[in-house]
């Protein structure tokens, strides 16, 4: 038994390691070391691990459980980015946001069009697509393909955000936007996707193959992650020169915990951080928790809701919506 409790006390340590090494995502950049990035990716699984363990040294009336615990207090921000359960934010909602991945309307543009109508939502923020939509009362804006916008309020202008290498796609675009006499810029995100297949994540019992794909998504994985720096470094220019307060919605194909949510939302709220409730999973593709999909705004932009709406299933993702209270100043 105490060769056990040893092995257990080993494999708890090494997965608190690998949990604080999460954390340095905040300092350390894809291209200086990409596997602290990869780590972010096994998050959820980490941290049900250590609370198991925490919960079996508690049952077995061990000290270290309240070591453990006390730790796990480091890791209580982290969790929430996963899953919380605010109380929400006081105030009225003046301004609602919705974003969403459409996949291109594959899984049927009608409902998305009748959907996107019911929302009626202040400002639309789509991606993976192409085409648009025709809305009646909103403009639509369609700068570049991969990006639609579309608003019930008066454009003040756009600008696509470039990238100087041939090699690296364009990550969103900016619109400023006026809403009840005061601009805001939008940005609509979309990171360089990672273009997995189901078949490539989904393991057998065949060891060789299994191990063949764990290598191959790596390979796909690090030099993504690389590219989601160099996309990121354009994101915060366009946040950081903005005249007016900003809210960045989109799908930044990383979760929680990774280089890009840390360095995208310095200084920014996260809408569901601060007025989410439940699961932020919001790409249900694969049967494992990924949240990939977000809206950040300025300080002066307070969230009051947000909402994953899983009440329908048009796209691989799920809309992500978030209303906003606005200072008067």
């Amino acid at each position: 038994m105490k060769i056990f409790r040893l092995i257990l006390f080993i494999l708890h340590l090494g997965i608190l390691f690998l949990l604080l090494a999460t954390l340095l995502n905040a300092y350390v950049p894809p291209k200086i070391f990409p596997w602290f990035n990869l780590l972010s990716l096994g998050f959820p699984i980490l941290i049900i691990s250590y609370i198991i363990l925490t919960l079996f040294w508690l049952f077995s009336w061990k000290k270290r459980a309240f070591v453990f615990m006390f730790i796990a207090l480091v890791f209580l921000n982290p969790i929430k980015r996963w899953v919380n359960y605010s109380s929400g934010k006081k105030g009225s909602p003046e301004l609602k946001v919705l974003s969403f991945n459409t996949k291109a309307g594959h899984m049927g543009r009608d409902k998305i069009q009748t959907y996107l109508k019911s929302q009626n939502a202040d400002v639309i923020l789509l991606q993976e697509e192409g085409k648009g939509y025709e809305i009646e009362g909103y403009q639509k804006v369609n700068p570049f393909g991969g990006f639609t916008v579309l608003t019930r309020h008066k454009i003040i202008s756009q600008k696509i955000i470039r990238p100087q290498g041939e090699d690296l796609r364009i990550p969103g675009v900016q619109i400023d936007i006026e809403v009840k006499g005061r601009v805001y810029r939008f940005i609509d995100v979309y990171l360089h996707p990672f273009r997995f297949e189901k078949e490539m994540v989904k393991l057998n019992g065949d060891s060789d193959a299994n191990e063949q794909k764990v290598k191959d998504v790596i390979k796909k994985l690090i030099p993504t992650f690389k590219k989601h720096q160099e996309q990121v470094g354009l994101l915060r220019e366009s946040i950081e020169n903005s005249p007016y307060p900003v809210i960045v919605g989109g799908d930044f194909n990383s979760v929680p915990n990774s280089y890009e949510y840390y360095h995208v939302s310095e200084g920014l709220e996260d809408a569901f951080l601060s007025s989410g409730k439940g699961s932020g999973t919001s790409f249900h593709d694969y049967k494992f928790p990924i949240r990939i999909d977000y809206i950040f705004s300025s300080k002066s932009v307070h969230p009051v809701s947000y909402l994953v709406d899983r009440s329908i299933s048009i796209s691989d993702h799920y809309p992500v919506i978030a209303e906003f209270a606005i200072d008067s100043k």
